[in-house]
């Protein structure tokens, strides 16, 4: 790339935690980062699930070089030892960020497409010495153009959720339910979001940390004074494994371990029951104008009234399009990042710490970053997001040593080896055994936390 080149910003897509921490530690090393965000404010996306709590403490969400960035103002560190919701976590940190980092941050600017000056993807003359450029629309509509040195794209995944389908699509008559379908682990303080559940039967399909927070708040509402005739249907595509329910007491992270014990005692306690192996094929209506899911199989499951799917995200690559990105055909992340992410196979802190190395792609400087690097796998921490922005901003100062080096220890799940997303035949019917046995007595002494971090 030419001086003139050189001298452009590094745009980064998002200002949520990855793409914030981004532009702190391009801005530590003397590179000047333009952060484009949709939203009106910073950490959009998280301000969607405010009311979820992590189940990772204030000492794992924080970036150094971004705490670094906030010192000279007057953003105080919040309680190292305390759980965020999403809303704090916005609120008392990645809007401070944003604030601290000034014009370097533009709002309602979402990126429509991204390519190389003068070439489309199919053109290699001089291809690597062109600048990036960057289409974004603002609130009003009007389209705007800019150059880059580089890109990195930190857009996450929130705006795809996946389908119930069990094939990956949509089922038969997914969008035609989509009044009574949502994709968002509900708000139940908020009064409209709790009439919806309240006294209502609700399926929760998913297997996840979302699906674990769905599970135990309808369960509290269920409990409650006014939840009378609430309960839930817990959807799982695999049958119940010792795995199921995560790692329980033996998570580094107690609050994430604490999650699938909430979900296994909402099953025990009978305000949920569990109907396991079935990848829902249609959605219909009985005469009474309740949901009725349709298996693969063929099984018809009682009527509902709500259904939440929590079948996981996967990344809008469509606005990247131009470029050459090398990505895994399974998991819709870069090819040399699959293999360690990948679900089949891993599911906690088989997955080692990783940067630039294994987020680079053919098309040179573009860096897809945070959840959006994950793709379709579900086990990524904000500590991974931190130290892969950390490693390709030393990378792009021209610091290989720094951008080789592991800063960052992952906690362990607890769970096993993978977890795999389909059953082998003689798994259905496996309760435990080994070191991913669930203990036998629960005692659930935190309260239900998720979000992938």
């Amino acid at each position: 790339m030419n001086a003139s080149a050189e001298a452009l910003p590094v745009v980064v897509i998002g200002a949520g935690p990855a793409g914030l921490a981004a532009a702190a530690h391009l801005t530590e090393r003397g590179i000047t980062p333009l952060v484009l965000e949709a939203g009106p404010a910073a950490a959009a996306a998280v301000r969607e699930w405010a009311h979820v709590r992590l189940f990772s403490t204030w000492s794992e969400l924080v970036d150094p070089a971004a705490e670094k960035l906030l010192a000279p103002t007057a953003w105080v560190r919040p309680d190292g030892t305390a759980y965020p919701s999403g809303g704090d976590w916005a609120d008392l940190y990645l809007q401070p960020l944003a604030d601290a980092l000034g014009d370097k941050v533009r709002y309602n600017a979402a990126v429509t497409g991204v390519s190389r000056a003068g070439r489309d993807r199919v053109v290699d003359a001089d291809r690597d010495e062109q600048p990036f450029t960057v289409h974004y629309t603002e609130a009003d509509g009007a389209e705007q153009r800019l150059f880059a040195r580089a890109v990195i794209d930190a857009s996450g995944t929130w705006s795809t959720p996946s389908p119930a389908g069990g094939n990956g699509l949509p089922a038969l008559g997914e969008r035609t339910a989509g009044d009574r379908i949502s994709y968002r682990i509900p708000d139940l303080k908020d009064p409209a979001t709790r009439a919806r559940y309240t006294g209502k039967r609700t399926a929760v399909i998913g297997s996840g940390a979302s699906a674990f927070t769905g599970l135990a708040h309808l369960a509290d509402l269920a409990k409650a004074e006014d939840g009378t005739g609430t309960h839930a249907t817990w959807i799982l595509r695999r049958g119940i494994s010792g795995s199921t329910f995560g790692g329980g007491s033996a998570d580094q992270l107690p609050a994430r371990g604490a999650l699938g014990l909430a979900a296994k005692a909402a099953v025990d306690g009978g305000y949920a029951d569990a109907v396991t192996g079935f990848r829902t094929d249609a959605f219909e209506r009985d005469s009474d104008d309740r949901l009725v899911l349709v298996g693969e199989d063929g099984r018809r499951l009682a009527p509902v009234d709500e259904v939440i799917v929590l079948t996981g995200l996967r990344p809008d690559l469509a606005f990247l399009d131009e470029l050459r990105l090398g990505m895994d055909e399974r998991l819709q992340a870069p090819v040399a990042l699959a293999p360690l992410i990948d679900p089949n196979q891993h599911s906690c802190g088989t997955v080692y710490p990783h940067g630039v190395n294994e987020l680079s792609h053919p098309e040179k400087d573009v860096y897809l970053v945070g959840m959006k690097s994950y793709g379709r796998a579900p086990t990524f921490l904000a500590m991974t997001g931190y130290e892969q922005v950390r490693s390709i901003a030393a990378h792009l100062a021209g610091d290989h040593e720094a951008a080789q080096r592991v800063e960052l220890t992952l906690p362990e799940t607890g769970v096993c080896g993978g977890a795999g997303l389909f059953d082998e035949p003689a798994a259905v019917e496996e309760t435990g055994g080994g070191c991913c046995a669930a203990p036998a007595t629960l005692a659930i002494g935190a309260p239900a936390r998720a979000g992938g971090c």
